[in-house]
Formats: C-alpha cells, sequence, structure tokens
C-alpha cells in the first residue's frame, strides 16, 4: 500500500500538466530589408541626416514658409551690411538679403542634385544590368565605351560643354537642365561599373540558375531575380554621389560656368561674395554653411544606408 501511494505521489509531482499545443504560427523570417530597416531606425547617424536632409526638402520645396523678403529685392544703401533683427543673414554687396537668397537657392541645388542623381541612376543602373547580366561582347562594348568616358576629368568636361550654352544675347549662360544633363554626362560611370560589378554577383546565384533551369525568360530572370537583389549597392553610391553633385554644382557656378545671375543657388552666391570677401565674410558664410550641411547630410544617410545594407558589417 505504501509502495502504491508512493509511486502515485511521484506520478503526481513529475506530472505538470496537458502538454502545450504547438503553435500553428510559423515565425516569419525578416528579409534583408526588413532587418536593414530596423537597423537604419535605431541609427543616430541615419536619423540625424534624415531630419536635416528633410527640413532641406521642405525649404527647397516651399521657401516662401521660410522668407517674405524677395531675394531680388536689393537695395544699394544696405550694401554688406551685417546681420540684424531684419536680415538675420545681413546683406550682400548689392544689398540683397543673404537670408532670403539662401533660402531661395536651395531650390536650384536641390534640383540639380536631385535630377543629376536620378538620371545617373537609369543610364549607369541600365549599362550596368545589360553588361553585367549578359557578359561576352555586350559586356566588353558597353565597358568600352564607360571606359571612354571615364577618362574625361569631370570638371574639364563639364567646363567644356557648359561653355557652348549661350543665352538669347549669345552671351554664356547655362540654365538649371543644362547643368543637370552636363553633370549626367560626365558622372553615370560610377553607378554603371557599381551595378555592373552587383549583378556578375547576383546572377551566378543559386536561385538565378533554379529560375533559369525552370525555363524562366530573360526579361523575368533580369528584373525579377537579378536587378532587386543588385540594386542596393546603386541606392547607397547614388546616395553619397547626390551629395557631391550639389558640390559640383557649386563648384561650376563659383567659377561662372554653371547657373548665373539672375538665378540663384549656393555656387552663384558663393561666387558673388568672393570678390567682395574684403568687406565682409557674412555674404560667404551662410550659403558656404548651407552647402556643407546639405553635402554632408547626403554623405551620413550613404553611410548609414550602407551599414545597414552590407551583410558584411552585421
Amino acid at each position: 500500500m505504501s509502495n502504491t501511494t508512493q509511486k502515485t505521489d511521484t506520478v503526481v509531482e513529475d506530472y505538470a500538466g496537458p502538454a502545450a499545443p504547438a503553435s500553428t504560427k510559423q515565425e516569419k523570417t525578416r528579409s534583408l530589408a526588413q532587418d536593414a530597416f530596423r537597423d537604419l531606425v535605431r541609427s543616430p547617424m541615419f536619423l540625424v541626416s534624415a531630419a536635416l536632409i528633410f527640413g532641406i526638402v521642405v525649404i527647397a520645396a516651399f521657401p516662401s514658409l521660410f522668407t517674405s523678403v524677395d531675394p531680388l529685392a536689393c537695395d544699394l544703401k544696405h550694401s554688406m551690411e551685417g546681420p540684424s533683427g531684419s536680415a538675420w543673414f545681413g546683406y550682400n554687396f548689392q544689398g540683397c538679403d543673404v537670408y532670403s537668397q539662401t533660402i531661395y537657392g536651395t531650390r536650384n541645388s536641390i534640383i540639380v542634385g536631385v535630377l543629376t542623381t536620378a538620371f545617373s541612376l537609369v543610364i549607369g543602373g541600365l549599362v550596368g544590368v545589360l553588361g553585367g547580366f549578359f557578359g561576352k561582347w555586350t559586356d566588353a562594348l558597353l565597358s568600352f565605351v564607360t571606359n571612354v568616358f571615364f577618362g574625361l576629368p569631370l570638371l574639364l568636361a563639364a567646363i567644356v560643354i557648359l561653355n557652348n550654352f549661350r543665352d538669347e544675347k549669345g552671351m554664356r549662360n547655362a540654365g538649371v537642365m543644362a547643368v543637370v544633363l552636363t553633370l549626367t554626362v560626365v558622372g553615370w560611370m560610377s553607378m554603371a561599373r557599381v551595378m555592373r560589378g552587383a549583378v556578375m554577383q547576383v546572377k551566378q546565384a543559386d536561385y538565378v540558375a533554379a529560375a533559369r533551369s525552370l525555363g524562366a525568360s530573360t526579361s523575368r530572370m533580369m528584373f525579377r531575380h537579378v536587378l532587386p537583389n543588385s540594386i542596393t549597392p546603386l541606392i547607397v553610391v547614388a546616395t553619397i554621389s547626390l551629395g557631391a553633385v550639389i558640390g559640383a554644382e557649386a563648384t561650376l557656378s563659383f567659377l561662372g560656368i554653371g547657373i548665373r545671375p539672375p538665378a540663384i543657388s549656393w555656387g552663384v552666391m558663393i561666387s558673388e561674395a568672393q570678390q567682395r570677401i574684403s568687406s565682409g565674410l557674412h555674404p560667404l558664410l551662410f550659403p558656404s554653411g548651407m552647402l556643407t550641411i546639405t553635402v554632408l547630410a547626403f554623405i551620413m544617410l550613404g553611410d548609414a544606408v550602407r551599414d545597414a545594407f552590407d551583410p558584411k558589417l552585421r
């Protein structure tokens, strides 16, 4: 009797209740994009750069929200006056409000950067995909063309091209779209090389070989399997390049080759300010500061995106 009771107690103590039913839900595996996004929202570098870029884009899109002063309304009696309550950044040598011009100059600088980067991404991405995917003579031909353009010094080629743009009076004057097209012509090659390398690596993957063995068409393999898995390096390069393009536009405008007055951009403002630098630094300081912050923000954003999407850095 005691042995039976002891066994019963042992069974009761060992029994922890009915087994929990197996969960019918399977945990979803996060994709690389989801992991990257999770890392991005936790990155201080990404959050700071994204906030700066958002603010700059809002200024470019809605400059009238930030100033009610006409940037072209100039009064020589205020020439080179310093910052004050009525003019936060002071006046330039023509008596124009530097703050208002800095705000309105954001639009042209951002337009040049965004459009040039977008056009370069399309051209470079297309060349890289075709060359990397098809290989052989297609790759050889496109690589030769890319190398020819690579042999052209960027600024020198841009100066030569922009020198041929004239206004109705025959004066040298390149508009915003002329600068965009010129910088696109001399700047798409890096993206083509990056895309070509990524495509050549991805097309060797097992899932591409499986799609090919199942009879998938060339266009399906290219746009369904290869392109989505090789475009991340291109996006990273494009993000960093956007800041470099804005700096290139400012350089060309500073040299008097790019955008010219009465159009306003940070490069134009810097070019005009350096001619009167002995009379005051404020017309040079503020557009230069905005240019530096903008370029730095895009570089920081590109670095953050690269760190998030590169599996080797995890």
